[in-house]
């Protein structure tokens, strides 16, 4: 038996997996973060592992499976830092903090003007970032940190991408993953050396390798850490004989687990993305050959599948951005599952009745935590065009429908900027939370101009890590044998003719409004 571990911004998932690809429990605990204003958001790591150990504990329970059973674990997380001392004590990552919040949140937008700094730099790295630094890296970030928390920089003698930390916990290895340093820390898995050093030098991190316990050679996915430490075994419910793998950043976990059936057809990778959506979101395009896209972070080699080059688009706020319309309206509240479905079947009500086409008037630009993707803007902000009065339900109704229709379009935005590129583009393979949503997914499927693919696999990103982990164990001999053995099927979803036209309308409203901000901005009315 296998176990997954899955930390995402908001809890901490664990499953137990077969060798064959079958999710057998899945379990859940929430996790704590701290918040100031819309820029700043800590987590207290501590706590992460705390929610990584019930979990694991209670889909262990669920199994009915004994702790000898599990032969390897390993994690996904999202790209957040964790600042430890060289005892591997927690130290406060703001300026006057409480030490047990050490870890700033991959969303975190602190770091902007280090990030335009990186960026304004021009150094080759940059060709490898799709042209400009985003503050949700961890290089920025650093710099924050050695700029406004001085003193927990002098003290630091190790900081982690979130997934390399439960791995050391774990395991008790410094190692780091492929997948964190190339695609957050500025490591080129394809260069010898793959540190930049003049880069992090005339960044003011020459220090960096001292103050963060960095290894010289990053570690490969899957690859074996030894066993977990009598310590973790004990506190997750494990023993000893369970083999610890290199683990992934999330939304990469995510690809292999819908991408896996692709893993021996590495040809053929780049007709395939997958969206992977849910607090927010992310096109990961694979393919045989780097292709580099401006406003595109990569191509990162090896950080999916061996041998196979990334390029990561994404939208900050997705899932997010549809929780803040409905705790910001007067007619919403807390954006509960609950709520969301009241929402949503009130929504195909009015559409029954309205027409489906409903509320053409109202459009939205959805940068409200900046512009991922394709535009690299981390300052971009959200318009909402064509409001009204109205302050009941079924308005905060229309404005959750063309919010996501707004995202919706977004990515279609995203995919033809990968296909100029030279993807050719056929299939989008979505997971994620927004697959339970259906109005997210019929919008998709319309929006894409593609096939649309949803896996019938449990939880796709928990099956990408339990490829890993069987990986790690010895169950295969490689990652592209696991993901063979473990892939699962999947669905095709249907576009609705009669939908293109209005959707293909809204997408030219998206551009339209996207140059209107930009003037707007010129004329000094915003930012």
């Amino acid at each position: 038996m296998l176990v997954a571990v899955d930390v995402g911004t908001a809890s901490a998932r664990a499953g137990l997996v077969t060798p064959s690809g079958r999710l057998v429990s899945r379990a859940e605990h929430p996790l704590e973060l701290s918040r100031v204003g819309s820029d700043i958001a800590e987590y207290d790591s501590e706590q992460i592992w705390d929610a990584v150990a019930e979990a694991v504990r209670m889909a262990m329970r669920l199994a009915g499976v004994a702790a000898h059973e599990a032969a390897g674990i390993s994690f996904d997380a999202t790209c957040s830092l964790v600042v430890r001392d060289d005892d591997g004590a927690p130290l406060p990552v703001s300026p006057g903090g409480d030490a047990r919040w050490d870890t700033i949140a991959w969303f975190d937008h602190r770091a902007q003007a280090e990030a335009e700094q990186c960026t304004a730099s021009g150094h080759r790295v940059l060709e490898f970032i799709g042209g400009t630094m985003s503050p949700e890296m961890e290089v920025p970030k650093l710099m924050w940190l050695k700029r406004h928390a001085p003193q927990s920089w002098a003290r630091a003698g190790q900081i982690f991408d979130l997934v390399d930390f439960l791995s050391w916990k774990a395991s008790g290895s410094n190692a780091r993953s492929e997948c964190t340093l190339t695609c957050k820390w500025t490591y080129l898995t394809h260069e010898s050396p793959s540190w930049q050093r003049d880069f992090l030098a005339a960044m003011g991190l020459d220090e960096l390798f001292a103050r963060a316990g960095l290894p010289e050679t990053a570690s490969r996915i899957g690859q074996s850490l030894g066993p977990m430490t009598a310590d973790a075994a004990a506190k997750l419910g494990l023993t000893s004989r369970c083999v610890v793998g290199v683990g992934l950043i999330d939304a990469h976990a995510g690809a292999l687990g819908v991408l896996a059936g692709f893993a021996n057809d590495a040809a053929n990778l780049h007709r395939h993305p997958a969206l992977i959506a849910g607090t927010s979101s992310c096109v990961m395009a694979l393919s045989d050959q780097p292709m580099p896209t401006a406003g595109v972070w990569g191509p990162y080699h090896n950080a999916v599948l061996p041998g196979s080059w990334l390029n990561e688009a994404g939208q900050s706020a997705t899932g997010a951005l549809l929780d803040h319309v409905l705790r910001t309206n007067a007619a919403g509240g807390d954006p509960t599952p609950e709520l969301h479905h009241r929402v949503i079947q009130r929504v195909a009500e009015l559409r029954a009745s309205e027409g489906a086409d409903l509320a053409p008037q109202l459009n939205v630009l959805p940068d409200f935590h900046g512009n991922r993707s394709p535009l690299a803007d981390p300052r971009a902000l959200g318009v909402i065009s064509g409001l009204s009065l109205d302050s009941d339900f079924d308005s905060l109704c229309r404005l959750y429908w063309r919010t996501a229709v707004a995202i919706a379009v977004q990515v279609r935005h995203i995919l033809d900027t990968l296909t100029a590129r030279g993807y050719g583009i056929e299939t989008l393979h979505v997971t994620g939370g927004h697959s339970h949503n259906p109005l997210l997914m019929e919008l998709y499927a319309d929006a894409a101009r593609c096939t649309v693919v949803v896996s019938t696999a449990a939880d796709p990103t928990l099956l990408g890590v339990a490829m890993v982990a069987a990986t790690a164990a010895g169950l295969y001999p490689d990652m592209p044998s696991a993901c063979a053995a473990m892939v699962q099927p999947s669905t095709e979803l249907s576009p609705h003719p009669d939908a293109r036209a209005g959707l293909e309308r809204d997408y030219r409203i998206q551009l339209a409004m996207q140059r209107h901000r930009a003037e707007l901005a010129a004329l000094g009315a915003v930012g």
